[in-house]
């Protein structure tokens, strides 16, 4: 516990300031002068109704002087928040970027002495007209040091907004303040105390690189504060010696910031457990590779079940069917299959790429981010249709060739058009595999997605490489025409469903702006293929129109204001971290449950088990509170808890049993049987 002398001291500081008459000092008691300049900055000038907002308190301390952290150290106290909203609106606990340590007369101050933002989530009323005032107040009152005197001073802020769209305003400065925000690091931190020392264990890929590595604790009197510091690493473990507080009793969990780089740092929740003695400051990357081994392997199978979603199967189908009407070769179907394969793998590297890109920029995405942006799910719904309108005869796509067709062109946007549309599904050991993934160094983690491309192409791949498994192909004829007509149902549903999510997203506006790209693009098509049964080409004028209805439609859909939040399922709540911690506090059984409207598996997992009455009942009877945490539109606040729990996406399902410390993760595809034994 911070000693009873290092309290004085501080108070002593500020009264002698006063009493001695300093007047830089006298003038920052008395409030006509401010040693930390402060002003409140919304992500978004027009918030929506029913949305989290979040705010910064952009503070630059004057030269030589510091303002304080959560926990400030050996002297010093941290600031207090008191906000003034409107009725309805709630502000979240603020978060914290990495500090710097100050070293004073052998005492430890963890200090900000360069620019710095503490973000706070405001949840937003729902049911707010666009248009309407959304005045913040805040009062702050904090500690401000220089070398030689401390001052305490106080601030009243205020913001007035707008109720509007929610689109960032300040989208630059909240990528860097982000980036100083320590993240959630959830894989079982130990500590153990020997004779006085302790030792705090935390799981650390051993290629990653940790610079000026340094443990800031939040819990305190558990830790001395000014006792040095010693980093060692070992495989994938940083292991952090130190002393014990003096009076300090450690038998609970220790809460802490390790810093791993300038302004970097992860949140650590450090439990009693055992640590292996070493002394190696080396590192070795044995343990990382195995990670990666085996995230890869759950990536390849969960990118072979995709083959069965309703948007994929089509394709794989009529690719592979294409090999036995076309009679290829030996060496041409290797060569397809090559080529199928090359397009997925590559969009799926793509695609991780620009995950792992805005990660590092302090966006909190996951897999199938794009489906968060309704200009995306405006091209995908328009490539759905257009695909089935293929698949059902109303025309013939012109270059490059899509499925159906043969050549390794036509095999790779085949296998590019695969991987793409399948970003909404995840299934059975993806989510574990990308989550990772995301903890991984970048190598490792684009080997992840690489597998889940490889995963996704193997059918194909093996009916290219295996003559035997051409030969059970069903035998050319007349049903392949009424085959593939067949084949347009389930991409005409999947469609429909996107339309659907187009629709929970954006509004009435945009979805019917959406049908309209859809008759759209029906009647080019349709005028296409026209051309094409006459014996002409499909036309360049016929390719221009299409172009201009998908770029067209997704930006006026992009621009669409979106709707205020969602409303929840009779029975539950709206996930908030602080409801969370309220059900907790009562020992609540309580069940998370993460979806969005364009996870497909969300939604079967939904419908088969989470909403039937048997396991509602047995929610009932056993007091589960169930808690819904919608990331439909990406929220960045929930993008963060998911990734604390080592997941890159939806679908996520926790369950916190009472008194537990940690929650139990449940299977990606859940049963009723599982549910129904929750809090029995």
């Amino acid at each position: 516990m911070r000693s009873l002398r290092c309290v004085v001291m501080t108070v002593f500081a500020a009264l002698s300031a006063l009493a001695l008459g300093t007047p830089a000092a006298a003038e920052s008691l008395n409030g006509s002068s401010q040693h930390l300049t402060m002003r409140l900055v919304a992500e978004s000038d027009h918030p929506k109704a029913g949305a989290p907002l979040m705010i910064a308190l952009a503070t630059t301390p004057e030269k030589g002087w510091h303002g304080y952290w959560r926990n400030p150290g050996d002297a010093g106290f941290p600031a207090t928040f008191d906000w003034t909203l409107p009725a309805g609106a709630k502000a979240g606990d603020p978060e914290w970027p990495v500090p710097t340590t100050l070293l004073i007369a052998g005492l430890m101050n963890y200090v900000y002495e360069a620019p710095y933002a503490p973000l706070v989530t405001i949840q937003v009323p729902a049911g707010l007209a666009a248009g309407a005032k959304l005045p913040i107040r805040l009062k702050t009152s904090y500690l401000v040091c220089s070398a030689t005197i401390c001052v305490p001073e106080e601030q009243a802020l205020s913001l007035d907004l707008t109720i509007g769209d929610g689109a960032p305003t300040a989208a630059a400065a909240f990528a860097d303040w982000r980036r100083a925000i320590p993240k959630p690091l959830d894989a079982g931190a130990t500590y153990a105390v020997t004779n006085g020392s302790l030792r705090i264990s935390v799981p650390f890929p051993a290629g990653a690189t940790a610079d000026k590595a340094y443990f800031f604790p939040v819990t305190t009197g558990v830790v001395d504060n000014g006792a040095a510091q010693t980093v060692t690493r070992d495989g994938d473990r940083l292991t952090i010696a130190t002393k014990v507080a003096a009076n300090g009793k450690a038998t609970g969990p220790i809460d802490g910031v390790l810093r791993i780089g300038e302004g970097q740092g992860l949140s650590v929740k450090a439990t009693v457990g055992a640590i292996a003695d070493t002394g190696s400051t080396g590192t070795s990357s044995e343990s990382i590779w195995l990670t990666a081994l085996v995230a890869f392997a759950g990536a390849v199978l969960g990118g072979l079940i995709l083959n069965i979603m309703p948007c994929v199967f089509p394709i794989l189908s009529l690719k592979a069917l294409s090999l036995a009407r076309g009679g290829a070769s030996e060496k041409d179907a290797r060569g397809e299959a090559l080529a199928y394969t090359a397009g997925v793998v590559l969009v799926c590297l793509g695609l991780g790429a620009a995950i792992l890109a805005l990660r590092a920029g302090g966006s909190a995405v996951g897999w199938a981010f794009q489906l968060q942006h309704p200009g995306a799910i405006v091209v995908l719904l328009l490539l759905s249709v257009a695909i089935a309108f293929n698949l059902s005869g109303l025309f013939e796509v012109p270059t490059p060739r899509f499925a159906g067709e043969s050549g390794a062109s036509g095999a790779f946007a085949t296998g590019a058009l695969a991987a793409f549309i399948a970003t909404p599904c995840t299934g059975p050991f993806m989510g574990a595999a990308l989550g990772a993934a995301l903890v991984l160094p970048w190598p490792a983690a684009l080997a992840v997605f690489g597998g889940l491309g490889i995963g996704l192409s193997l059918p194909f791949l093996a009916i290219g490489f295996i003559p035997s498994w051409r030969r059970w192909l069903p035998r050319p004829g007349v049903w392949m025409e009424t085959f593939r007509h067949v084949l347009s149902v389930p991409m005409f549903l999947t469609a429909i469903a996107l339309g659907w999510v187009l629709g929970r997203q954006t509004g009435v506006e945009a979805l019917t702006l959406a049908l309209v790209a859809v008759l759209g693009v029906g009647v080019v098509l349709w005028i296409g293929g026209t051309r094409q049964r006459k014996g002409k080409a499909f036309g360049l004028v016929a390719q221009i129109a299409l172009a201009i209805v998908f770029v067209g439609s997704a930006a006026l859909i992009a621009q669409t204001p979106q709707p205020s939040a969602k409303t929840e399922a009779a029975g539950d709540e709206v996930f908030t971290e602080a409801k969370l911690a309220s059900l907790r506090a009562e020992k609540r059984p309580v069940f998370v449950y993460f979806t969005a409207d364009w996870c497909l598996t969300c939604k079967v997992n939904e419908k088969a088990a989470i909403e039937t009455r048997g396991v509602r009942d047995a929610f009932a009877k056993h007091k589960v509170a169930v808690l819904i945490g919608d990331w439909t539109d990406g929220d960045a606040t929930m993008g963060r808890f998911i990734q604390s729990h080592n997941r890159a996406g939806v679908p996520l399902y926790l369950y916190y049993a009472p008194g537990a410390a940690e929650p139990t993760v449940l299977p990606q595809v859940l049963t009723p049987g599982l549910l129904e034994g929750l809090g029995a």
